[in-house]
């Protein structure tokens, strides 16, 4: 017998968790191991229950799908996110991507398109729902011709193409007309939504994207 499929359903509404316990109760191959009310209760479960599968919805308390999404990649990256939620707008439907979710699925799907989402989030494969497919590719077409970090603030920009031009932090403030630890706390930022943890690593990657000044020629 193939093996169970192993669940973790992340809900702030008892009532949705119980009625996704229930549809999935009927489906052969799956089984619901632990559920969370919170998103740092869905972290933890990732982390002690090792499911196959998180299903997340985006908004929830102490710490929201999207964040609860990007702590789940970082400590316990084998395990598969897939939203479920009723937000299909398309800063959700981004943000959740960014953070590491590999589906995007609207509450209002049937049984079958929640099934087949959580199998294919489960192999690897990356799955949006009916509408949410148009939406994503048609914004990340544009963003990546635009922006190559969209998560930035304008100002995290600024610190990034400077850090990108091989400017201190003190000069980089001076630039700004920022203080120093301003820079700093900006910096943090920059490497904090860039997952990377060092001024290296961070400029390695805006002169990928094209930051930067070229190196002069000698």
């Amino acid at each position: 017998m193939a093996e169970q499929l192993r669940i973790v359903l992340a809900d702030d509404h008892p009532v949705v968790r119980d009625g996704l316990s229930a549809l999935l109760a009927s489906v052969p191959g799956v089984e619901v191991v632990g559920t969370a009310g919170t998103g740092r209760e869905a972290v933890r479960a990732a982390v002690t229950l090792r499911p196959d599968v998180v299903v997340l919805d985006v908004q929830m308390p102490d710490l929201d799908g999207v964040g609860a999404a990007r702590e789940i990649g970082r400590v316990a990256p084998d395990v598969a996110v897939l939203m479920l939620t009723m937000f299909d707008d398309d800063d959700s439907v981004l943000a959740a991507m960014r953070a590491g979710a590999r589906g995007y699925v609207l509450k209002g799907a049937s049984q079958q398109e929640i099934v087949r989402a959580i199998h294919a989030v489960a192999a690897g494969e990356v799955i949006f729902g009916p509408g949410v497919a148009r939406l994503v590719l048609g914004r990340l077409a544009g963003e990546t011709a635009a922006d190559p970090f969209p998560e930035l603030t304008r100002r995290e920009h600024e610190v990034l193409e400077l850090l990108a031009e091989g400017l201190p932090t003190a000069a980089i403030g001076a630039r700004l007309g920022l203080a120093t630890k301003t820079v700093a706390n900006h910096v943090s930022a920059v490497f904090t939504k860039l997952q990377v943890t060092s001024r290296a690593d961070a400029v390695a990657r805006a002169r990928r994207a094209g930051l930067g000044r070229p190196e002069p020629q000698r």
